[in-house]
């Protein structure tokens, strides 16, 4: 794993299991720090994780064979849809 500062960017090179529990630990999180929704990062990394699961044969507009290749513990759709919330940034 490396950091590397690149003018005002910093660019990284990281394990994908751990980019994996990164991403989940901060999407499990949104509700309690909305402001993350929009940052760069955030999108960027859901953007390589997708792409990457899509380059295994993951159908990531399945949220369940999303999850599964997240690593995230298994929630039928009815339950998760009972849990969901909007969230706005800017607002907690």
């Amino acid at each position: 794993m490396t950091f590397e500062l690149k003018g005002e960017s910093v660019t990284a090179s990281h394990n994908l299991e751990e980019l994996k529990l990164v991403y989940r630990i901060l999407h499990n999180n949104l509700s309690r720090f909305p402001e993350l929704m929009d940052t760069h990062f955030l999108i960027e990394l859901q953007n390589f994780l997708q792409a990457r699961a899509g380059a295994e044969g993951v159908d990531v507009s399945d949220h369940g064979a999303w999850d599964r290749w997240l690593g995230n513990p298994q929630v039928a759709c009815d339950v998760r849809m009972a849990n969901r919330r909007e969230i706005q940034p800017g607002q907690s």
